[in-house]
């Protein structure tokens, strides 16, 4: 129905920039809400970035001020701009998107992930 794709990341040193983009494909869809989740080595996924239909964001404690999420419904690409990482900010970073596709229920979506590694 849905196709998620991560890109972007990467091997980056502490204090560095890195851009993460979802590129959505499939049928014909109405995309809801987005979200980026994380989930370093050894500890469970967990939300960093929210942003809805109507464009409101919300953002872990942790990434404040480090993270921005944004999206572009018309190229169904979403992105994570992640400045001054840290180790700490060193996983597996999934997107996941609430759609409507035609035919079928409002339904969660989820790439494959992309691996960030910040080193220091």
């Amino acid at each position: 129905q849905v196709q998620l794709v991560e890109s972007g990341g990467g091997l980056v040193q502490a204090g560095g920039s890195l851009r993460l983009s979802c590129s959505a494909s499939g049928l014909t869809m109405v995309v809801r809400d987005i979200n980026w989740y994380r989930q370093p080595p050894g500890n469970q996924r967990e939300v960093v970035a929210s942003i809805l239909h109507n464009e409101d964001t919300d953002y872990a404690d942790s990434v404040k001020s480090q993270f921005t999420i944004s999206r572009d419904d018309a190229k169904l690409m979403t992105y994570l701009h992640m400045n001054s990482v840290t180790p700490e900010d060193t996983a597996v970073y999934y997107c996941a998107i609430d759609a409507t596709v035609v035919g079928f229920t409002l339904q969660t979506y989820w790439g494959q992930g992309t691996q960030v590694t910040v080193s220091s």
